[in-house]
């Protein structure tokens, strides 16, 4: 880290405002350089003047330079304001490069605030969450993470674990010292509510997922029973072509929903049915295809024509699938029983009249989530990697209190209280390796 590196931290494109960030021991020595007001520089004091490159001037700016190590990366840093727009920031950030500055590696600034101490890895990876949050509460999680909500969670997990394996090194190294170590049963005692922590952070992970992916939501059924219309009735816009003739839609459409904070993808399909149509046919087969990937299944019928083969064959196709038959059409009346539906999550309709699509809203929100998510102070694990951590170290502990209910020998207790540690560890980034660093920081941004 001891050069100093420079990116540009907003959106290239059409904007008011631009802005070049510099972090590194040599940042105000460039800024002075490059700047027309050099002398009138103050810590942290915003200051108008000309980023210039010789006799050219480059653009009209304000300037700041930050001291460390109370900065975001803990080293100085030097932001500049400029114009937005392809071509100013490019200049500037030209500028600097031509100075001394390297261009900064995706991801490099929050890797050198988890370097410098300044966030530890899962405050660090939330960073990235945040920027990508596309709804509220996705947003408010990943702020709560950032906060370090997890990461205390599983320091707090890892202290305590860390003096039941002291007992145990204690015991193994000094066996004639009985006095100062746990006997089995206290150690099983205090394992015990670590494991079940564990495990709760494990079961906030499918929320978690919700919260950070949205639930893919699949719209299916037969042509002409309303899939396109719940579409366009649940996005409030004509999104999707209607019209009375089957099989109108012959290829999925995707459009997002933020759903009281959760976001829903959904995908509207073709019609499933037998067709000699040999594009529709494509659109039938990608349709059944998207079955196995959807979180959740919508599957319409026409109530007023009541069940057939096709229905059931369609409704067969998601049985292991979180799902809601919707009754459709209910305005010209129905002739399906409840009772031929018994068993399955149903929901009558008229999406013509707009029945029932804040009772099916409801029934998504309750599917994936209690009332608990809306007052809620707690975060979830959202982090793929940080549950496969979480999971991995659940084993290893599981290990060890069986291994200790059956008085096996303690030096394979330690092994897997090691185990468990280290994987925890990885979480908050004291046990993760370079390589594993470089390719989290490579998913950020190069500004960020």
């Amino acid at each position: 880290m001891a050069n100093t590196i420079c990116a540009i931290s907003t959106m290239v494109g059409r904007a008011g405002l631009g802005i070049v960030r510099m972090s590194g021991e040599d940042s105000l020595e460039i800024l002075k350089n490059v700047f027309s007001n050099a002398e009138n520089i103050e810590n942290r004091k915003l200051t108008y003047g000309h980023i210039i490159d010789g006799d050219r001037l480059v653009d009209e700016v304000l300037a700041v330079f930050m001291q460390g190590p109370k900065t975001y990366t803990c080293e100085d840093v030097v932001e500049i304001y400029c114009h937005g727009g392809l071509v100013a920031v490019r200049e500037v950030l030209n500028t600097l490069l031509k100075n001394g500055a390297s261009l900064a590696e995706p991801g490099e600034f929050t890797k050198r605030a988890f370097l410098n101490g300044r966030l530890d890895l899962a405050q660090a990876e939330a960073v990235l969450d945040l920027i990508d949050s596309n709804t509220q509460m996705a947003y408010d999680n990943s702020l709560k993470q950032l906060e370090g909500s997890l990461s205390a969670e599983v320091k707090a997990i890892h202290r305590d674990l860390m003096a039941v394996m002291a007992s145990t090194i204690t015991e193994i190294d000094f066996p004639e010292d009985e006095n100062d170590t746990l006997t089995d049963s206290e150690k099983i005692e205090k394992l015990q509510p670590l494991l079940a922590r564990i495990g709760s952070l494990i079961k906030s992970g499918k929320r978690g997922k919700v919260l950070r992916e949205g639930i893919k939501t699949l719209i299916i059924g037969r042509p002409n029973v309303g899939k396109s219309s719940l579409l366009n009735a649940l996005l409030k816009e004509n999104r999707a072509i209607v019209t009375d003739i089957p099989g109108t839609t012959r290829d999925t459409i995707e459009e997002s929903l933020d759903l009281d904070g959760i976001a829903l993808s959904l995908i509207d399909t073709a019609g499933i049915r037998e067709t000699e149509d040999q594009v529709e046919q494509i659109g039938v087969t990608k349709a059944r295809d998207q079955i196995a990937e959807a979180d959740l299944v919508l599957i319409l019928v026409d109530g007023s024509s009541g069940l057939n083969e096709e229905d059931w064959d369609i409704i067969n196709s998601a049985k292991d699938k979180e799902k809601i038959i919707i009754i459709n059409k209910i305005d010209l009346g129905s002739k399906i029983s409840m009772e031929d539906l018994k068993g399955h999550r149903v929901l009558e309709t008229s999406i013509k009249e707009n029945k029932g699509l804040e009772e099916l809203q409801d029934l998504i929100k309750d599917l994936f989530f209690d009332e608990k998510i809306y007052s809620s102070s707690e975060s979830y694990v959202s982090n793929i990697r940080h549950l496969d951590h979480l999971n991995k170290a659940y084993g290893y502990l599981e290990s060890a209190i069986a291994d200790l209910d059956q008085g096996v020998f303690l030096d394979l207790v330690e092994v897997d209280l090691n185990l468990c540690m280290e994987e925890l560890g990885k979480i908050t980034g004291s046990t993760t390796s370079e390589d594993i660093l470089d390719k989290i920081f490579a998913e950020f941004c190069i500004g960020k």
